[in-house]
């Protein structure tokens, strides 16, 4: 009966955080006049939408992979408006991300997921929730010791951003350091098996850079495009702390007010990565810290700290780790009714989520307004 009630909150938690972020699509609808495209295929969509409708016709648009776009096409194919696909199959993605969440860290860890602050990116057709899907997934099937469907998922999530080569780095790692059953030690060859598969995601990523080089003579043209057209060229991590500080100052770029306050979540993103690393590491789950550890350093070497509130949407150790928290079951040792103690966590459980909805829609508002949102 319990695992009825979990799965049910969670089901609940994810129709009930879709709903919110589609009444304030709504409600700007309304107030500012705005069409459901104003609204929902702002900013990076716009581009996937580009690549899905003529494919790669500027440099700058290789800064986005492939799968995303050729998912959204293929709907198209069929008669489905880019956006409708793109937010169908965002929705889906979410529920999947949720499920599998569901299975790493139980229902806890897919109920804080849905609650994120950026959960906005998982319901317009941005990469989020499809990349989530596949590699929330692909982790579970490894930890399952699942390496050939794994390795299939982590396929479909390196196909969708670069955050696919951070995700076949840490299952390799993984890979060399699983336990077999009962925890007893795993022969090298086993381990070596299960590495073999992650040449399939690592030909994904292979593939897109080898058509890149085709069409553009350079092996880094991905890494171009990114310098060029997003600011994200090689800058030490002391530097980019630096130029993060000067947005983050109130009144810095007064045409764009909200600016000041999204740095600061990018500091504190950033901050959060760092804790969950060492969190990890205390802990010696040496693949989940290299998964968070690895994207916390690549931001850092950017110009200055960017879109890392969206990349918490990927940190499932976070997720798994607040979850356990909320696992515990208040008044234990059998009793039927919880205590003080236990209706207190109740009450500060519903406050928390109450607060975690308002700031989820007060970040989609600033997505659906063309501000920026990270």
């Amino acid at each position: 009966m319990t695992a009825v009630v979990d799965r049910r909150l969670v089901v609940q938690t994810w129709l009930g955080t879709r709903l919110l972020l589609l009444v304030v699509a709504c409600l700007v609808m309304v107030v500012d006049q705005r069409t459901p495209a104003d609204c929902l295929a702002n900013w990076d969509v716009q581009h996937f939408f580009a690549i899905a409708e003529r494919g790669y016709t500027e440099d700058s648009l290789t800064a986005f992979f492939p799968g995303w776009p050729l998912m959204l096409r293929g709907l198209a194919a069929l008669g489905v408006p880019l956006l409708v696909g793109g937010c169908a199959l965002a929705a889906v993605g979410s529920a999947l991300a949720a499920a599998a969440l569901y299975r790493l860290g139980g229902p806890g860890a897919a109920i804080v997921w849905l609650l994120a602050p950026t959960a906005v990116f998982t319901l317009v057709p941005y990469t989020e929730s499809v990349f989530c899907a596949a590699a929330f997934w692909a982790w579970e099937r490894a930890s399952a010791r699942h390496w050939g469907q794994a390795a299939a998922l982590a396929a479909v999530a390196a196909s969708v951003r670069v955050s696919g080569l951070f995700l076949v780095g840490a299952l390799l790692i993984l890979a060399l350091t699983q336990r077999g059953d009962g925890q007893a030690p795993m022969p090298w060859r086993s381990k070596l098996a299960h590495a073999a598969w992650l040449l399939l995601p690592a030909g994904v990523l292979f593939a897109y850079a080898a058509f890149l080089h085709l069409r553009t003579g350079s092996w880094l043209a991905w890494y171009q495009a990114q310098s060029s057209g997003w600011v994200r060229g090689f800058t030490w991590p002391w530097d980019s702390f630096w130029h993060t500080l000067d947005p983050m100052t109130p009144g810095a770029y007064p045409e764009h007010p909200e600016w000041s306050w999204v740095f600061r979540a990018e500091m504190l993103s950033m901050a959060v990565g760092v804790v969950v690393t060492v969190a990890c590491l205390v802990r010696r789950r040496l693949a989940e810290a290299s998964w968070v550890g690895v994207q916390v350093l690549a931001f850092s070497l950017s110009y200055w700290f960017f879109s890392v509130n969206r990349a918490v949407l990927l940190w499932f150790p976070l997720w798994t780790w607040l979850g356990g928290a909320l696992n515990q079951r208040p008044g234990g040792g059998g009793s039927a009714r919880p205590g003080a103690g236990g209706r207190a966590k109740g009450g500060l459980a519903v406050a928390a989520a109450a607060v975690a909805l308002a700031v989820q829609a007060l970040w989609a508002w600033l997505f659906y307004t063309g501000r920026w949102a990270s």
